[in-house]
């Protein structure tokens, strides 16, 4: 089961990844954060389907944060390419794609990646507030 989702900023994004660290038991197989210019794309893959109800409020608590996103032909590839044991850094590179997390979810590396996109740029754009 996978769920692929746009957030508009950082803070949006950062909620999602602790609802799903806030939940160990479910089965979480991967998170993935991408950094695009008007956003942030989150996929998340799980090893199997939630019940109904855990689906239901978990796309309801997705909907009330950002909306429901067909991925462009450059992300569904690098994505796939995650899929298939590239790196994180290799799918960058080939890509040109901002992976800014892969694997388990974790609220650091979308931190750091903001702290670093404002320091380079000396001001904070809206998408990474």
């Amino acid at each position: 089961m996978d769920y692929l989702y746009f957030f508009s900023n950082a803070s949006l994004t950062q909620r999602i990844v602790e609802y799903l660290r806030d939940r160990p038991y479910w089965p979480v197989q991967s998170l993935t954060v991408v950094h695009q210019i008007d956003g942030w794309i989150v996929q998340i893959k799980l090893r199997y389907p939630l019940s109904i109800s855990e689906d239901a409020d978990f796309r309801a608590v997705l909907r009330e944060f950002g909306g429901p996103v067909k991925p462009s032909a450059r992300l569904q590839r690098a994505l796939q390419s995650l899929d298939s044991g590239y790196s994180p850094v290799e799918v960058m590179r080939f890509h040109q794609v901002a992976i800014v997390s892969h694997g388990r979810p974790d609220c650091s590396e979308i931190e750091e990646f903001r702290r670093q996109f404002v320091k380079g740029l000396g001001y904070c754009p809206e998408t990474l507030a």
